[in-house]
Protein backbone atom coordinates (compact mmCIF):
# COMPACT_ATOMS: atom_id res chain seq x y z
CA UNK A 1 0.00 0.00 0.00
CA UNK A 2 2.85 2.35 0.88
CA UNK A 3 4.43 1.90 -2.55
CA UNK A 4 1.10 2.62 -4.29
CA UNK A 5 0.61 5.83 -2.30
CA UNK A 6 4.18 6.87 -3.12
CA UNK A 7 3.55 6.27 -6.83
CA UNK A 8 0.27 8.21 -6.74
CA UNK A 9 2.03 11.09 -4.96
CA UNK A 10 4.84 11.01 -7.54
CA UNK A 11 2.33 10.97 -10.41
CA UNK A 12 0.36 13.82 -8.80
CA UNK A 13 3.59 15.80 -8.47
CA UNK A 14 4.49 15.27 -12.11
CA UNK A 15 1.06 16.38 -13.30
CA UNK A 16 0.65 19.11 -10.68
CA UNK A 17 1.63 22.13 -12.85
CA UNK A 18 -0.80 21.07 -15.58
CA UNK A 19 -3.52 20.33 -13.03
CA UNK A 20 -3.09 23.84 -11.63
CA UNK A 21 -3.08 25.43 -15.09
CA UNK A 22 -6.24 23.69 -16.30
CA UNK A 23 -7.86 22.95 -12.97
CA UNK A 24 -8.13 26.50 -11.68
CA UNK A 25 -11.15 27.04 -13.92
CA UNK A 26 -12.97 24.08 -12.36
CA UNK A 27 -11.63 23.63 -8.83
CA UNK A 28 -10.93 25.88 -5.88
CA UNK A 29 -7.45 26.02 -4.32
CA UNK A 30 -8.80 24.49 -1.10
CA UNK A 31 -9.73 21.38 -3.09
CA UNK A 32 -6.15 21.05 -4.36
CA UNK A 33 -4.95 21.45 -0.76
CA UNK A 34 -7.35 18.80 0.50
CA UNK A 35 -6.43 16.26 -2.18
CA UNK A 36 -2.68 16.81 -1.99
CA UNK A 37 -2.75 16.95 1.82
CA UNK A 38 -4.64 13.65 1.92
CA UNK A 39 -1.95 12.00 -0.22
CA UNK A 40 0.83 13.31 2.04
CA UNK A 41 -1.08 12.18 5.14
CA UNK A 42 -1.51 8.70 3.67
CA UNK A 43 2.22 8.62 2.90
CA UNK A 44 3.09 9.67 6.44
CA UNK A 45 0.83 7.00 7.92
CA UNK A 46 1.88 4.13 5.68
CA UNK A 47 5.41 5.02 4.58
CA UNK A 48 8.69 3.67 5.85
CA UNK A 49 10.32 5.59 8.66
CA UNK A 50 13.29 6.98 6.76
CA UNK A 51 15.29 9.93 8.06
CA UNK A 52 13.57 13.11 7.03
CA UNK A 53 10.47 11.50 5.54
CA UNK A 54 8.25 12.45 8.46
CA UNK A 55 9.32 16.08 8.57
CA UNK A 56 8.87 16.36 4.78
CA UNK A 57 5.36 14.92 5.05
CA UNK A 58 4.53 17.27 7.93
CA UNK A 59 5.85 20.30 6.05
CA UNK A 60 3.86 19.31 2.95
CA UNK A 61 0.72 18.80 5.04
CA UNK A 62 1.22 22.22 6.65
CA UNK A 63 1.51 23.74 3.17
CA UNK A 64 -1.66 21.93 2.06
CA UNK A 65 -3.50 23.02 5.21
CA UNK A 66 -2.47 26.62 4.57
CA UNK A 67 -3.60 26.29 0.96
CA UNK A 68 -6.96 24.87 2.05
CA UNK A 69 -7.53 27.50 4.74
CA UNK A 70 -6.49 30.55 2.71
CA UNK A 71 -8.02 29.26 -0.55
CA UNK A 72 -5.57 31.47 -2.47
CA UNK A 73 -4.84 30.43 -6.08
CA UNK A 74 -1.38 32.06 -5.99
CA UNK A 75 -0.32 29.68 -3.21
CA UNK A 76 -0.75 26.76 -5.61
CA UNK A 77 2.39 27.88 -7.43
CA UNK A 78 4.62 27.37 -4.38
CA UNK A 79 4.37 23.55 -4.37
CA UNK A 80 7.24 22.99 -6.88
CA UNK A 81 9.40 25.31 -4.74
CA UNK A 82 8.56 23.18 -1.71
CA UNK A 83 9.49 19.97 -3.54
CA UNK A 84 12.80 21.44 -4.78
CA UNK A 85 13.52 22.52 -1.20
CA UNK A 86 12.83 18.97 0.00
CA UNK A 87 15.16 17.52 -2.61
CA UNK A 88 17.89 20.06 -1.85
CA UNK A 89 17.57 19.26 1.86
CA UNK A 90 17.73 15.52 1.15
CA UNK A 91 20.77 15.68 -1.13
CA UNK A 92 22.54 18.48 0.75
CA UNK A 93 22.11 16.97 4.20
CA UNK A 94 23.47 13.66 2.93
CA UNK A 95 26.72 15.46 2.20
CA UNK A 96 26.97 16.43 5.86
CA UNK A 97 25.50 13.39 7.59
CA UNK A 98 25.79 9.76 6.64
CA UNK A 99 26.27 8.47 3.13
CA UNK A 100 25.67 10.79 0.12
CA UNK A 101 22.47 10.01 -1.79
CA UNK A 102 24.33 9.08 -5.00
CA UNK A 103 26.46 6.60 -3.07
CA UNK A 104 23.37 5.03 -1.48
CA UNK A 105 21.80 4.66 -4.91
CA UNK A 106 25.00 3.24 -6.40
CA UNK A 107 25.21 0.66 -3.62
CA UNK A 108 21.74 -0.64 -4.51
CA UNK A 109 23.18 -2.17 -7.68
CA UNK A 110 26.80 -2.49 -6.56
CA UNK A 111 26.97 -3.17 -2.79
CA UNK A 112 30.78 -3.52 -2.84
CA UNK A 113 31.38 -0.11 -4.38
CA UNK A 114 35.12 0.43 -4.99
CA UNK A 115 36.78 3.06 -2.82
CA UNK A 116 37.69 5.09 -5.91
CA UNK A 117 33.97 5.57 -6.67
CA UNK A 118 33.09 7.16 -3.33
CA UNK A 119 34.52 10.66 -4.08
CA UNK A 120 32.76 10.49 -7.45
CA UNK A 121 29.38 9.78 -5.84
CA UNK A 122 29.97 12.72 -3.50
CA UNK A 123 30.52 15.00 -6.52
CA UNK A 124 27.35 13.66 -8.14
CA UNK A 125 25.40 14.43 -4.97
CA UNK A 126 26.89 17.94 -4.97
CA UNK A 127 25.84 18.41 -8.61
CA UNK A 128 22.27 17.34 -7.82
CA UNK A 129 22.24 19.66 -4.81
CA UNK A 130 23.24 22.57 -7.04
CA UNK A 131 20.61 21.57 -9.55
CA UNK A 132 17.86 21.57 -6.92
CA UNK A 133 19.06 24.91 -5.56
CA UNK A 134 18.93 26.46 -9.04
CA UNK A 135 15.62 24.78 -9.83
CA UNK A 136 14.10 26.06 -6.59
CA UNK A 137 15.33 29.60 -7.22
CA UNK A 138 13.97 29.60 -10.76
CA UNK A 139 10.66 28.12 -9.62
CA UNK A 140 10.49 30.86 -6.98
CA UNK A 141 11.15 33.60 -9.55
CA UNK A 142 8.48 32.17 -11.85
CA UNK A 143 6.04 31.92 -8.94
CA UNK A 144 6.59 35.54 -8.01
CA UNK A 145 6.86 37.26 -11.38
CA UNK A 146 5.88 35.08 -14.35
CA UNK A 147 2.52 34.41 -15.97
CA UNK A 148 0.87 31.10 -15.10
CA UNK A 149 1.64 29.70 -18.58
CA UNK A 150 5.40 30.23 -18.12
CA UNK A 151 5.26 28.75 -14.61
CA UNK A 152 3.44 25.69 -15.99
CA UNK A 153 5.84 25.25 -18.90
CA UNK A 154 8.92 25.37 -16.69
CA UNK A 155 7.64 23.33 -13.74
CA UNK A 156 5.70 20.84 -15.83
CA UNK A 157 8.12 20.26 -18.69
CA UNK A 158 11.41 22.15 -18.76
CA UNK A 159 12.47 21.26 -15.20
CA UNK A 160 11.97 17.56 -15.91
CA UNK A 161 13.85 17.89 -19.19
CA UNK A 162 16.77 19.49 -17.33
CA UNK A 163 16.69 16.68 -14.77
CA UNK A 164 16.82 14.17 -17.60
CA UNK A 165 19.78 15.98 -19.19
CA UNK A 166 21.66 16.03 -15.89
CA UNK A 167 20.91 12.36 -15.35
CA UNK A 168 22.08 11.49 -18.89
CA UNK A 169 25.22 13.63 -18.59
CA UNK A 170 26.09 11.99 -15.28
CA UNK A 171 25.56 8.55 -16.80
CA UNK A 172 27.93 9.39 -19.67
CA UNK A 173 30.56 10.74 -17.28
CA UNK A 174 30.17 7.64 -15.09
CA UNK A 175 30.82 5.37 -18.07
CA UNK A 176 33.95 7.32 -18.88
CA UNK A 177 35.15 7.23 -15.25
CA UNK A 178 34.49 3.48 -15.10
CA UNK A 179 36.47 2.99 -18.30
CA UNK A 180 39.48 4.64 -16.70
CA UNK A 181 39.20 2.66 -13.46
Amino acid sequence: MSRLIGLVLLFAGLLYPFAVYWGLEHFAPWQFGLLLGSLWLARALTGERKPGSLWMALAAMMFCTLLALLDNPHLLRWYPVLISTFMLALFGSSLLYGMPVAERLARLTEPDLPDVAIPYTRKVTQAWSLFFLGNGLLATALTLWAPLAWWTLYNGLIAYGLMGLLFAAEWLVRQRVRGRA
